[in-house]
């Protein structure tokens, strides 16, 4: 019990006890109970008639004493000694039992404040309570958002960092802008000088005096080889894929002749889009399969070894008929003098800037190349040079502005080792490297018209492009 509900037994008992003690006692005091009263040593009973009497008392369930009492008859002297004290105590008596009845009546109701209170303050309590509970997990709760909403912040620090360097930066880029605005403003006022007429008459005459420049040009000099790009991955793993030098600049019609022996069938497509695609839009079925991979088209012909034979052929894609065909005197064939990858490689057929070459090897020459150039109509051999490079030991050549360049191998390492002017007669040892990507090339032309060598590396399509050396002739070049 708590300390309130303690303190308020203790004033009931209290109450209780007085109550058991005005039974008991009172009576006794007064002599007006049952029992015999001491008087000169003698007993005498008193009868009712004689007196007040306490017939019975008790206590009621709260506590409170509940007196009988037996009255005197009227007759007796209402100045007798005893009356009067009786009635004194009387009085005494019903005083104390409003007092306590009063008293009894606070307790009662202190009694249920106090329960009402504990009722209360038990309530407050668990509130109390459940207020710290849950004040520690929101305090948990909200500290963990807090260190998710950290966590979330950490990694913008650098970028809050690289914002600054790039606010550096556009701070530096509006300064380069205005004052690129600055000129821009300056040349807009100067252009705004001339009309339209003028300026365009200007252009024209800056493109004439750039035609006039690179018809100056002479044939440019091989400096340098770079790529391979990889056009395409097909066919087998030796044969050719070219384009017309000669052909307008709207033309990129793409030939395709895979395998070098035992076919006839030429592919073409109408761009190198379609090539990638392979969307095919024409095939051409030859009246003679060819021999080797070194064929060219030359302004809208095909040029081919006939097979097992020196014979050459001119084949035209717009008739689909032979056009001519002449034997190439004293060329070998048939694998006698190819390149070192072999595959009848001995008559290699190109193009440059000049026209239409033929390079093989002979048995006058000793098995060394020999370089002929050709007439495109009517295959006549125009002039021939003789080098004294074996045509068994290159691994594949290309003309170049009348220059024909030789590589050392068709394998990995290989580079250009050799080079021969038919310009000037002579020769020299070069060293160009350019890179083997797939280990085995099988036919390697230039292109004038696209810069560009052309090859068939192990089933590879590829370009490679070159860097030549122009030098502008003078009036005094002949």
């Amino acid at each position: 019990m708590s300390p309130p509900l303690l303190k308020l037994g203790a004033v009931l008992s209290t109450m209780a006890m007085i109550s058991n003690w005005m039974s008991q006692t009172l009576p006794s005091l007064v002599g007006l109970n049952t029992t015999r009263i001491t008087t000169s040593d003698t007993l005498t009973q008193i009868s009712p008639k004689e007196g007040w009497q306490v017939y019975s008392s008790a206590q009621d369930p709260d506590g409170r004493c509940i007196c009988t009492v037996v009255a005197p008859e009227q007759n007796l002297c209402s100045r007798d000694a005893k009356s009067r004290q009786l009635r004194q105590l009387l009085e005494k008596v019903q005083n104390m039992s409003q007092s306590i009845e009063v008293l009894n009546l606070r307790t009662q109701r202190d009694f249920q404040y106090v329960l009402k209170m504990e009722t209360q303050m038990k309530g407050l309590k668990a509130k109390f309570r459940q207020i710290e509970d849950d004040r520690k997990t929101l305090m948990t709760k909200h500290f963990q958002e807090l260190k998710e909403k950290m966590d979330e912040l950490l990694p913008l620090i650098p970028v809050l960092e690289q914002y600054k360097t790039d606010a550096k930066l556009i701070t530096q880029f509006k300064e380069e802008i205005r004052n690129l605005s600055t000129v821009l403003t300056g040349i807009q006022e100067e252009i705004g000088a001339y009309d339209y007429e003028e300026l365009h008459q200007r252009v024209v005459n800056l493109e004439t005096r750039l035609r006039d420049c690179m018809k100056k040009l002479t044939c440019g000099k091989l400096m340098k080889i770079t790529g391979p790009i990889t056009v395409k991955i097909s066919g087998t793993r030796f044969g050719a894929w070219m384009t017309d030098p000669l052909a307008s600049e709207k033309n990129n019609r793409v030939w395709y002749m895979d395998s070098y022996t035992n076919n006839k069938i030429v592919r073409e497509y109408k761009s190198i889009a379609d090539f990638v695609s392979g969307a095919e839009s024409r095939t051409y079925n030859l009246p003679f399969k060819w021999a080797g991979t070194n064929h060219v088209v030359y302004n809208g012909s095909l040029y081919f070894n006939k097979y097992q034979s020196n014979i050459i052929i001119k084949y035209s894609f717009d008739t689909g008929r032979v056009l001519a065909q002449r034997s190439l005197e004293y060329a070998g064939f048939h694998n006698v003098y190819p390149y070192t990858w072999g595959g009848f490689s001995d008559i290699d057929l190109m193009a440059d800037e000049i026209g239409l070459w033929a390079v093989y090897a002979t048995n006058q020459n000793a098995g060394n190349i020999v370089i002929s150039q050709l007439n495109q109509d009517t295959l006549e051999v125009l002039k021939s040079w003789s080098t004294g490079y074996p045509k068994r030991s290159a691994g594949e050549s290309f003309m170049i502005c009348g220059t024909l360049y030789v590589t050392n191998s068709h394998l990995t390492g290989a580079k250009v080792y050799y080079s021969y002017s038919t310009k000037t007669s002579t020769y020299e040892y070069t060293d160009i490297p350019f890179h083997n990507q797939y280990f085995h090339i099988s036919m390697l032309d230039y292109n004038a018209r696209d810069r560009a060598l052309y090859a068939w590396n192990n089933g590879h399509q590829v370009l490679f492009n070159v860097t030549l050396f122009h030098v502008i002739k003078t009036e005094d070049d002949t």
